[in-house]
C-alpha cells in the first residue's frame, strides 16, 4: 500500500540542523556507553524522534530512551511470532505490527499512516485498560512514528469511547487522529491526499479490487518470521529485508493471531511494572541483535550501564 509524503508539523519546536545535532550528541553523552552498545536505537534518527517527542529536552529524551531499552529487555518484541491459531494478546499483535513496520520503512522515512479498520468491531472490543497500555507503548517506545492515524468507519459509539481515553493520549498525538467515513466527501478528500487510490484497497475507498487474502498474508508473515529468526541465530546484527509488498509505510491494524515465545502474561501496562534488573538472564549476553538491537544483545552489559547512570 502506497502513501503520499507526510508533511512536517508546523507546531514543532524550530531548531537549526546544527542545534538539532548538538542536542542529539548531548543525549548520547547522557546515555554514555549504552549508546555505543545499541547503535540502531541510539542512531541520530532514533534519538531525534525521542527529542521531538519531548520537545527537544535532552534529559527527558534520554530518560525516555532508557525506559525503552528496559521495556525491550523485558517485553522481548523480537520473540513475537505470527501464529494464526493463537488469538491472545492484542498488545502483542500491536507490537508485532510496529516491529514489522519500523524495520521495513524506507531509510529516509520516519513516520507512518496507521489505517485502522473497524469492520467487525463491537462494544465487546472496548477496554480502557488495553487502550491505556496501547497509548503508553506507542507514545513511549515508538515516539514520533505516527504521521496520521485513520480510524476508518468507526461506529458512532466509538466516538464516546475515544473521548473517554483522551486523557491517556498526548495532545500532539491526539491531533493526528482522524475519523474517516466512507460516505463523507471530506473523508474521501483526505484519503486521496494520503494514499495512491489505484493501490488502496476498495474496502477503504480505493480502486484496488484485489482484496485482502488473510491466508496469503499469514504465509508471508510466517516466512518473514523465519528469515528474522534465522538471521538472529546466524549472529548478524541487521534485520532481513521484508517480503511484504510495495511499501510498509502504511500499516493496517486488524485483530489477528499473534503469539510470543514466552509464558509471561503482559497484562500490566509498562508504567505500572518495575523491571527487576537483577533478574535479567545472563544467557542473553552475546546473543545477536534484534530489529532495534536492544532486546537480547549484551543484555547484562546494557543493564549494568543503565543502573550506573540511572536518571531521576
Amino acid at each position: 500500500m502506497s502513501i503520499r509524503k507526510l508533511q512536517g508539523s508546523s507546531t514543532e519546536k524550530s531548531l537549526s540542523e546544527q542545534e538539532q545535532l548538538a542536542k542529539i550528541n548531548d543525549v548520547r553523552k547522557i546515555l554514555g556507553p549504552v549508546a555505543d552498545k545499541l547503535p540502531v536505537l541510539c542512531s541520530d534518527a532514533s534519538i531525534s524522534r525521542y527529542l521531538r517527542a519531548r520537545n527537544w529536552n535532552t534529559k527527558k529524551a534520554a530518560k525516555m530512551l532508557k525506559n525503552t531499552v528496559k521495556w525491550r529487555l523485558e517485553f522481548k518484541p523480537e520473540k513475537i511470532r505470527w501464529n494464526t491459531s493463537d488469538i491472545r494478546g492484542q498488545i502483542r499483535h500491536l507490537v508485532y505490527c510496529m516491529e514489522n513496520a519500523t524495520t521495513t520503512l524506507n531509510p529516509d522515512q520516519d513516520q507512518m499512516v496507521w489505517l485502522i479498520d473497524f469492520q467487525g468491531w463491537t462494544m465487546s472490543c472496548i477496554s480502557v485498560k488495553a487502550a491505556r497500555e496501547t497509548a503508553h507503548i506507542l507514545q513511549n517506545h515508538y515516539p514520533e512514528r505516527l504521521g496520521v492515524g485513520i480510524l476508518y468507519n468507526p461506529p458512532k459509539v466509538f466516538e464516546s469511547f475515544w473521548t473517554l481515553v483522551k486523557p491517556f493520549i498526548e495532545p500532539k498525538t491526539y491531533k493526528k487522529v482522524r475519523f474517516v467515513y466512507s460516505n463523507g466527501p471530506q473523508s474521501q478528500k483526505l484519503m486521496e491526499e494520503l494514499f495512491d487510490m489505484d493501490k488502496l484497497d476498495c474496502a477503504f475507498g480505493g480502486r484496488n479490487s484485489a482484496g485482502f487474502n488473510h491466508e496469503a498474508y499469514a504465509q508471508w508473515m510466517r516466512e518473514d518470521d523465519k528469515k528474522k529468526f534465522d538471521m538472529m541465530n546466524s549472529g548478524l546484527s541487521s534485520p532481513p529485508p521484508s517480503i511484504m509488498s510495495e511499501s510498509q509505510s502504511s500499516e493496517t491494524l486488524t485483530p489477528s493471531g499473534i503469539s510470543v515465545a514466552s509464558d509471561e502474561d503482559d497484562s500490566s501496562s509498562g508504567d505500572e511494572k518495575t523491571l527487576n534488573l537483577e533478574n535479567i538472564d545472563e544467557k542473553t549476553q552475546g546473543l545477536p541483535l534484534s530489529c532495534e538491537d536492544v532486546a537480547v544483545s549484551e543484555g547484562v552489559d546494557v543493564v549494568k550501564e543503565l543502573k550506573k547512570g540511572e536518571l531521576a
